[in-house]
């Protein structure tokens, strides 16, 4: 099959020409591109006319959580520890059915196709526990919608109580011994689960891979740790994991190790080119050096920072140094959206206002490549996805710069950051294969999955505010040490009260 877009206005962040948009065609042949020139010909192929058309490579959502899907608009004004209690509670949880994962899976690859992202890396965490066959409804999920995609089995093997500093000192014992009764995985059960994954699942479809993904280096023991960071060198895989979301974690570092979590993870080997980071949020300057050191990536996530009150990534200190920024959205709850369009333009937005040197500010540039070739990297596919290069796979996005979002045209860079949501796009390209054609999903039937969630999942969400209602108990002591952790270090506290303000400084904006 071969496609051939005629006339077309590219951004191909290939090396040679970066952001610069050129006119140009670009011919796919089966699930590559072969060409990019003008004036080419292909007798037979299917012809686009891209008058009027913008062309870029297909966006990539570097941290993504599928679970939350059927949550999004359901919470709000909670931090991250304290959300968690509700959106991955501790007590009271049973597992979803196949069904449900699926669907849930389905929900959140249908919106990200039509609003342009092409790649996502889903850290897919299953509560209480994560079978095989959960992980298979994921990737068939995926397969069928024709996204690319990888896909973790998020690990946690730390009871969670002795994940989080000081909680284990203000819960009531009989509350302490209800949360250390839950079972929690192995080393060696984790290191089966995820040989017989990357076995069942990795290299699907040509488009679909499987990562290793260790929760975080408070929520995993130092053998587990480890081993996953062996499984992912001998399998080249990504090594994915959460450092320093909230200041709370921060405070983990020091208070369970005595050094930062990232000096934690070098200490022990497991900062290198195939590990990203999600969120990075509180890297102190020698935490950034040791990333850039050891070729990192991280994902910066600023919509779901901000949601979670976790505070704000310090970008260009990350970017200047040389390390792989990429953008994610994290999870659908927290967001409340798989749109990284949304995140470029608040990545874009947000650090403007963290210093008065307008020149340190992220332009729509380094935007697209944090959501492009950086994405790409960031999830080990670079070479294969990430720019429009000949030999490359067609994943790809047309704009319609007919459309409101572009009128009038300026320079389309800022108009792929600042001005668009998703509006103008005509058609994506998976793998050489049109999956999206004038704003409609043409590998599935959205319209019937909408009405099945529709159906089905008010049922399950009806079961799950009861578990919300079980771990409200939880909240007091959590909220404690949130305010604890924040009153260290960077900030003020105030009490008046019962009320408590935390007031932080200019240097928590990084």
């Amino acid at each position: 099959m071969s496609i051939l877009i005629k006339g077309a206005t590219i951004i191909s962040v290939d090396p040679d020409r970066g952001t610069e948009p050129f006119s140009g065609d670009i011919l796919i042949e089966d699930d590559r591109i072969k060409e990019i020139g003008a004036g080419l010909e292909a007798p037979g192929a299917e012809v686009i006319d891209g008058r009027d058309r913008l062309v870029m490579p297909g966006i990539t959502n570097a941290h993504y959580h599928s679970w939350e899907n059927f949550f999004k608009g359901r919470y709000d004004n909670l931090p991250l520890e304290l959300w968690m209690l509700y959106s991955y509670p501790i007590l009271g949880l049973t597992p979803l059915s196949d069904r449900l994962i699926y669907l849930r899976t389905m929900l959140g690859a249908i919106d990200s196709l039509k609003h342009g992202v092409t790649n996502v890396l889903d850290d897919v965490l299953e509560m209480p526990a994560q079978s095989l066959d959960q992980l298979g409804h994921v990737f068939q999920a995926y397969e069928d919608v024709g996204i690319r995609a990888s896909c973790s089995g998020h690990i946690i093997n730390r009871t969670f109580t002795d994940t989080i500093p000081y909680v284990g000192d203000l819960l009531p014992q009989d509350i302490l011994e209800e949360i250390k009764q839950i079972p929690v995985p192995t080393t060696a059960d984790f290191v089966e689960f995820a040989k017989q994954a990357i076995e069942r699942f990795h290299g699907r479809a040509g488009r679909l891979r499987y990562v290793i993904a260790p929760s975080g280096p408070q929520r995993c023991t130092e053998d587990m740790l480890v081993a996953a960071e062996e499984l992912s060198r001998e399998h080249g895989t990504t090594y994915h994991i959460h450092i320093c979301e909230t200041k709370m974690q921060a405070i983990t570092g020091r208070e369970f190790y005595g050094k930062t979590l990232f000096r934690y993870m070098h200490d022990i080997g497991a900062l290198n080119e195939r590990t990203t980071i999600a969120h990075s949020v509180w890297a102190t300057d020698d935490d950034i050096e040791l990333m850039a050191q050891c070729g990192c990536s991280i994902s910066h996530n600023p919509i779901s920072n901000m949601k979670l009150i976790a505070g704000i990534a310090p970008f260009r200190k990350l970017w200047d140094a040389g390390v792989n920024v990429a953008l994610g959205t994290d999870g659908t709850c927290s967001n409340d959206t798989p749109r990284v369009l949304d995140v470029m333009k608040i990545a874009a937005l947000i650090h403007k206002v963290t210093t008065p040197d307008y020149t340190k500010a992220p332009n729509a540039s380094e935007i697209i490549r944090a959501a492009t070739i950086n994405g790409a990297r960031s999830a080990n596919v670079h070479g294969e996805v990430g720019s429009l290069e000949p030999g490359k796979k067609a994943d790809l996005v047309l704009f319609d710069t007919t459309a409101i979002n572009f009128t009038p045209l300026n320079d389309v860079r800022n108009h792929v950051v600042y001005c668009e949501n998703g509006e103008s796009i005509d058609k994506v390209i998976v793998n050489g294969e049109i999956v999206v054609d004038d704003g409609t999903v043409t590998t599935v039937d959205e319209a019937a999955i909408l009405e099945e969630i529709r159906e089905s999942v008010p049922e399950y969400l009806a079961r799950h505010t009861k578990v919300e209602e079980l771990n409200r108990k939880l909240e007091p002591y959590f909220a404690e040490v949130h305010f604890r952790c924040a009153a260290q270090g960077i900030g003020i506290n105030r009490f008046s009260g019962d009320e408590r303000e935390w007031v932080a400084e200019a240097a928590l904006t990084g």
